[in-house]
């Protein structure tokens, strides 16, 4: 999963009384790389999926190969929904603010 890319760059240079301030980048929404993510999440569980059966199935598949997809799935996928998660509680503390 790309996360770097995510992350808005703040100012180089910030004297102490200066304010750090986000500067605004042309590049996808959160909604598109949110569906990115999602999309080689799937992509991973397909995968692993796929080698799974032709393992079952007597194909010829590397044991070792077949572990690892296996790993990146379920790990990429604790990882979404742990983001997940936290996203949900965020949202849930920001509603329950007072205005």
């Amino acid at each position: 999963m790309r996360i770097e890319g995510s992350i808005p760059n703040l100012s180089p240079s910030i004297s102490s009384t200066q304010k750090p301030q986000l500067e605004l980048q042309d590049g996808p929404d959160f909604g598109e790389m949110l569906m990115d993510v999602l999309k080689e999440v799937n992509a991973n569980q397909q995968q692993a999926r796929g080698m799974q059966n032709d393992f079952m199935t007597g194909q010829p598949v590397e044991i070792h190969d077949l572990m690892i997809a296996m790993e990146k799935a379920s790990v990429s996928m604790q990882l979404t929904m742990t983001v997940r998660n936290k996203l949900l509680e965020a949202y849930q503390e920001v509603s329950r603010m007072q205005v």
